[in-house]
C-alpha cells in the first residue's frame, strides 16, 4: 500500500498581499525614496500606494511607481527593483511574475 503526499486543500493569495510584498520590497531597495502615486487603469486591477496588480491565474503583472532619491542611476535602481520583486514574489508566494514595470514619477531633492 502507497500512501500519497497531497496537499490538504487550496490556498489562495488576497491581491493586497501581493501589493504589499511589492510595496515593501520596492521600498527596501537603496535609491528608492517613497512611492509614488499610481493611477488606476481599469476594475480589473488592483492597487495600492505605488503599485498597480493585473493577476492572471498564477501570473501577476505589476507597475511600480517610484520616487527616486537624487544621486541615484536611474536604470541601476529600476533593475534592481526590478529583480528583487521577482525574488519576492516568486519564493513567497509561489506565483510567477509577468512583467515588472517600473515607472520614475519624481527625483527627491532635500531642501538645503
Amino acid at each position: 500500500m502507497t500512501t500519497e503526499l497531497r496537499p490538504p486543500g487550496l490556498t489562495t493569495v488576497a491581491p493586497d498581499v501581493l501589493l504589499s510584498i511589492a510595496r515593501l520590497t520596492a521600498l527596501q531597495v537603496d535609491g528608492v525614496y517613497a512611492m509614488a502615486r499610481s493611477p488606476r487603469r481599469s476594475k480589473d486591477e488592483h492597487a495600492t500606494e505605488g503599485v498597480l496588480a493585473s493577476i492572471f491565474g498564477e501570473e501577476v503583472d505589476l507597475d511600480i511607481y517610484l520616487v527616486l532619491e537624487k544621486d541615484t542611476n536611474v536604470r541601476q535602481v529600476a533593475r534592481s527593483v526590478q529583480d528583487q520583486v521577482h525574488r519576492a514574489i516568486t519564493e513567497m508566494v509561489g506565483m510567477q511574475p509577468g512583467s515588472i514595470n517600473i515607472h520614475i514619477e519624481d527625483i527627491y531633492f532635500p531642501e538645503a
